[in-house]
């Protein structure tokens, strides 16, 4: 197959943007779809799939050129500290091999070893952190591909189905409904659309897209109104999004909590260079004091000549190089990036799609949660359980197969009369035509199964149930569909306009469906079938007050029972009663509306540019009113057209009670999250009857909370919604803006706000949470966009599960912090003081040493930590304060006792070893503070022996000590029992495993690299024992009240109002709840303020 126009040609329509002109030189719309080879009945056949992805190419970018795992080595070997690290070490190993082939040398080939083994240990390092990050790119680009994936209807073979959207090829008929996203560039092939262009050509107004005006769909934008079909024409980098995306391309940005732990490690290192600095300067003042008060420098035997004074300075200074790699916590933005990338990883299997990482961290101390209901806390299986026909015909879910044989008694009087067939026809209409559900298969599960609004879905399944065929209502000829209005959350209600044939007569007929309180205010007539003893026949009455209040009572009952009420209206008119109204003065009043809109965008653009009318090319800017007559579509789109064919003189003619059962398990959820010191709120469009009920099944609904309609909500004013919102636990009715409304209040309280949403007008408030949850399965494109996690199964569940992980990065990040911070400090102090107590200058620690410490510090401790999973305690406290410091008392407290106690063993075992050790000949010759033994002294190769066990024995109970708090930093609150997620850490068990075995092997075996000399079994047990105290010490320091580190307070931040936790009391004394109760006592709706409502709702108990 051929085709007759290129991928360059459909390109140029949209390149560099919207090219009208360039369409109309290929012969418009039509000319494109023949080129094409596409019947727009049928969209693609699976013939032609191969040739056009050849031809046009696939709807995918080309994949991301990440760094290889030698760019990210040659990138960490190119910090500075490893930098001046490889240069002393190359110099040494360059002095040692000169020392070693020195004519004059009497010790062996040793000198070069020190050298050569720093920078070994300098690539184990390098090769580390460079994995882990090569680890982590490939994790994130395989969620990022997973987080773009989705879904779009499409016509293949004559049928709609379900695409992914990297399946979507040139020529494609996509259907297009409110919310969608476009995934593609093309051109519109029916119906009257709003497009929201903002992100792609910064034009704020809404755009109209029709295939008689602009017909230019450019991919990125959204659709706000209308449906219809469009032809694809442009695909991957040959869309405007594409060409977009791939000039955007830029480095993961990083997340808060990294952002901070920088400045946490710069502020460290910063000190750790000021030590090792100093270091420097005093061991070069001591080595110049010593040497020139004892031997001198020079070339005489016994001097210190210039390689002797070379070595020593150099050693000197890789000394103080490896305090700085030690003392720099370059681990903690891995831990971060470990943390947050396992954490991502998992949350996918728990039905969590993290889109912005940020979030999974931020979830961890969200103090609210704003859910919706439908879906979210329901299962969103929505089937109709109740209902009234006609007023009088009542049924109940085993009723539905009855209902088609009970109406058909009821006949009707006279021609075209109202008897109960003709009415069902008219519910059945209703809810086959009034409706963008359809029929198709579920990808998950291959089951087929109705597609679309779970409401819509539960009336096509309940008139399938009476043996209706939705599909041959549809497909009939005899009902046209002249314009659909699709549901909008404001109306809370769907609108089609039909042309019938009605007999010989042709009529048109407006259905109308949506919540019953709404729609029943449209009406001003009801349809009433007989009972069996009315002697009236089936008729059409005028929707008087007992009318209303039997309808009224009707919807609280179905509410009561927790259903979702549905009403079914329609309105008739002849053929001549519908021209005469479209030709009549609505096409005067539209043509007012659509002038006083153009001036009011005139407005805001002289407004937006300084008072001057800048005129755009394309377009979007008309500097003079276009006074085109209106055609009939035109003005069936307008706003004020749906009102007067939708918004009065309705007929009532049914009213369903949808059930839609709560999830399993969602009860403890709601009481898991009260217990984490989450607060629980239900935003939903349902009457406030419903939604309590929903809210008190839930257990988000107690006594003493409040529940508001939305439109109360948003008429009080900052002051009464502050004072409400502790208290406020389920809005209904409410809109979209209600919930944006909602959010920004309860964050100027400082709440970190989470927030479920689903639909196109969601997106606003997704993106004012601190987290944006939005629904896998029900959620429009929009609203995904908007959010930063998506529930892949709309579960409420699943949000427990992200507040679960975010806790759990968090505490990870804090317990390596602790952990890290100890082993500083430690490695620090010690290697400082034994510097300046050695007689020679050297460290009790050498440089190798150090480096093998700090790779247990850095990429192995992360490891541990970062790949522990959520336990339920981390529901058992409150959240953090946004404005919290990453190191609590009990970090502090634990961090300054344990590297106390380790700097006292350490350099205990330094001044003290030779005796405890039973080193005689280094004891009788005074410790390593002695200076005085010669290399002629008879005794000096047994002093040198002993000195190299202590240094041994020293490093060994370094690194046990390292290795037993490694565990006693698993918790980082004032419980005992450290094992406890320890051992459900398979990863952690073989990392301390293997930094034991490690360690074994460098003391009995790594003596020419690291210095070490083989222990003997007591000493091993000795070094193992002094370890191990770290972790009963851990539990007496968690004894240890909080309250004595009162100094470390100013480090504790609190919340700036509402305190999670406060007692009854507390809160009440709280200048806030003060002002706020005064606020109630003036307002009656407000009246019941209870302390202890809000700490139940909470999850606190009073105190």
């Amino acid at each position: 197959m051929t085709f007759e126009l290129s991928a360059a040609d459909l390109s140029t329509i949209f390149n560099p943007s919207k090219n009208p002109e360039h369409l109309q030189t290929l012969g418009g719309i039509e000319a494109v779809v023949s080129a094409l080879k596409i019947d727009v009945s049928q969209g693609i056949t699976s013939s032609t799939v191969d040739e056009r992805k050849r031809v046009f190419g696939e709807n995918t970018l080309p994949p991301v050129v990440s760094k290889s795992l030698g760019q990210l080595m040659l990138a960490a070997l190119s910090e500075k500290i490893m930098i001046i690290l490889s240069i002393s070490a190359v110099v040494s190993l360059g002095v040692g091999l000169y020392e070693d082939f020195s004519p004059s040398n009497t010790e062996g080939m040793t000198h070069w070893i020190e050298g050569f083994a720093i920078l070994v240990a300098v690539v184990i390092v390098v090769m580390a952190a460079s994995i882990n990050d090569y680890q982590k790119e490939k994790q994130f680009r395989k969620l990022n591909a997973q987080k773009d994936d989705k879904v779009v209807k499409a016509i293949r073979g004559g049928e709609t189905k379900l695409i992914s959207v990297y399946s979507i090829l040139v020529g494609e008929i996509l259907v297009l409904e409110p919310g969608d996203v476009i995934v593609a560039d093309g051109l519109v092939l029916s119906g009257l659309l709003k497009s929201d262009e903002s992100s792609a050509t910064g034009e704020s107004d809404a755009i109209k897209k029709s295939p008689q005006g602009d017909c230019l769909l450019l991919s990125g934008s959204k659709i706000l109104e209308g449906t219809g079909r469009y032809i694809v024409t442009g695909v991957g980098t040959n869309s405007f999004f594409g060409r977009i995306m791939m000039a955007m391309r830029t480095e993961t940005e990083e997340t808060p909590l990294q952002i901070k732990l920088d400045g946490v490690t710069e502020n460290i290192a910063k000190l750790g260079s000021a030590t090792a600095l100093l270091m420097l300067l005093c061991l070069l003042i001591k080595y110049f004091i010593t040497v020139t008060s004892t031997t001198g420098f020079g070339s005489a035997p016994g001097q210190q000549n210039a390689t002797m004074t070379a070595t020593a300075i150099i050693n000197i200074l890789i000394s103080s190089i490896t305090i700085v790699v030690v003392a720099v916590p370059e681990g903690l933005p891995l831990a971060v990036t470990l943390a947050l990338a396992y954490a991502t990883t998992k949350m996918l299997k728990d039905r969590n799609l993290v889109r912005t990482i940020s979030a999974c961290e931020t979830m961890g101390n969200a103090t609210t949660v704003c859910s919706d209901k439908t879906g979210t806390l329901t299962q969103n299986k929505m089937t109709v359980v109740r209902g009234v026909i006609g007023c009088n015909l009542h049924f109940g879910k085993a009723d539905i197969k009855d209902i088609p044989s009970r109406v058909g008694q009821v006949e009707g009087v006279g021609f075209r009369g109202l008897d109960g067939a003709r009415l069902l026809r008219l519910v059945i209409e209703n809810a086959a035509l009034n409706s963008s559900a359809f029929e198709g298969y579920n990808e998950k599960t291959g089951e087929k199964g109705f597609v679309g609004s779970k409401t819509e879905t539960a009336l096509l399944d309940w008139i399938v149930k009476m043996g209706s065929d939705y599909s041959q209502l549809r497909a009939d000829p005899a009902n046209r569909i002249v314009h659909v209005y699709p549901f909008s959350s404001e109306r809370k209600s769907m609108t089609t306009l039909i042309m019938a044939q009605d007999g010989d007569h042709v009529v048109y007929r407006v259905f109308v469906k949506g919540a019953s309180e709404i729609v029943l205010k449209y009406c001003s007539r009801i349809a009433i079938l007989s009972q069996l003893d009315d002697v009236e026949p089936p008729r059409i009455e005028p929707l008087d007050e007992n009318h209303i209040h039997d309808m009224e009572r009707l919807i609280k009952s179905y509410a009561q029972l927790s259903l979702r009420t549905i009403c079914m209206a329609y309105r008739e008119w002849s053929k001549p009663e519908f021209d005469s109204w479209i030709s009549g003065s609505i096409r005067e009043r539209i043509r007012e509306a659509r002038h006083e809109e153009w001036k009011q965008k005139i407005d805001r653009q002289i407004e937006e540019n300084g008072g001057v009318i800048i005129p755009i090319d394309d377009g979007t800017i008309d500097l003079e009113f276009q006074d085109t007559p209106l055609t009939d579509e035109e003005v069936l789109a307008h706003p004020l057209a749906l009102a007067e064919l939708g918004g009065c003189d309705l007929i009532c003619t049914s009213i369903v009670g949808i059930e839609d059962p709560l999830r399993p398990g969602v009860k403890e959820a709601v009481r898991d999250c009260q217990r984490a010191g989450v607060f629980v709120r239900m935003v939903t469009g349902d009457n406030i009857i419903t939604a309590k009920a929903i809210a008190s099944q839930c257990g988000i609904y107690c006594r003493g909370g409040v529940i508001m309609e939305g439109a109360q909500f948003r008429n009080l004013s900052l002051e009464e919604m502050d004072a409400i919102l502790p208290r406020l636990q389920v809005l209904a009715r409410s809109s979209p803006t209600d919930k944006q409304l909602l959010v920004g209040r309860l964050k100027h309280l400082g709440e970190t706000v989470a927030v479920t949403g689903d639909g196109t007008n969601d997106g606003p408030a997704l993106k004012m949470a601190d987290i944006g949850f939005s629904m896998g399965i029900a959620g429009t494109e929009v609203a995904k966009e908007a959010s930063s996690i998506i529930l892949m199964d709309d579960n409420f569940a699943s949000i427990v599960k992200a507040l679960e992980w975010g806790r759990c990065v968090n505490d990870a990040v804090k317990k390596f912090i602790m952990f890290q911070l100890t082993v500083n400090i430690t490695a620090v102090v010690v290697s400082f003081i034994s510097s300046l107590m050695d007689a020679n200058e050297g460290s009790a620690l050498t440089a190798v040493q150090l480096l093998w410490v700090n790779l247990i510090m850095d990429s192995l401790a992360a490891l541990v930590y970062a790949t522990e999973t959520p336990s339920r305690d981390l529901l058992d406290r409150n959240p953090d304060s946004k404005a919290a410091s990453l190191i609590n008392i009990s970090m502090c407290k634990m961090i300054l006792l344990q590297s106390g106690f380790q700097i006292a063993v350490n350099l205990s075992i330094l001044l003290a070893g030779p005796t405890l050790f039973t080193l005689p000949e280094l004891r009788n010759a005074g410790g390593i503070l002695n200076s005085s033994v010669l290399v002629t002294d008879p005794l000096y190769p047994i002093i040198s022996a002993e000195k190299v066990v202590l240094k041994t024995i020293l490093f060994n109970t370094f690194v046990f000590l390292q290795i037993f708090n490694l565990i006693n930093c698993c918790r980082i609150d004032n419980q005992l029992n450290v094992f406890r997620n320890f051992f459900r850490n398979p990863i952690a068990i073989g990392i301390v495993i293997f930094i034991a075995i490690g360690q074994a092997l460098i003391v009995q075996f790594g003596a020419v690299a690291f210095q070490t000399t083989p222990l003997s079994g007591v000493q091993w047990a000795a070094c193992i024992v002094i370890g191990f105290i770290s972790i009963p010490l851990g539990a007496i320091i968690r004894l240890i009240p909080n309250g004595i580190f009162i100094c470390f307070r100013s480090q504790e931040a609190s919340p700036k109002v509402l305190p999670l936790g406060l007692s009854g009391y507390q809160l009440e004394r709280t200048s806030v709840a003060r002002s706020n109760l005064s606020l109630v006592e003036t307002h009656p709706h407000l009246s019941r303020t209870s302390t202890t409502t809000y700490n139940a709702i909470r999850g606190h108990k009073r105190t």
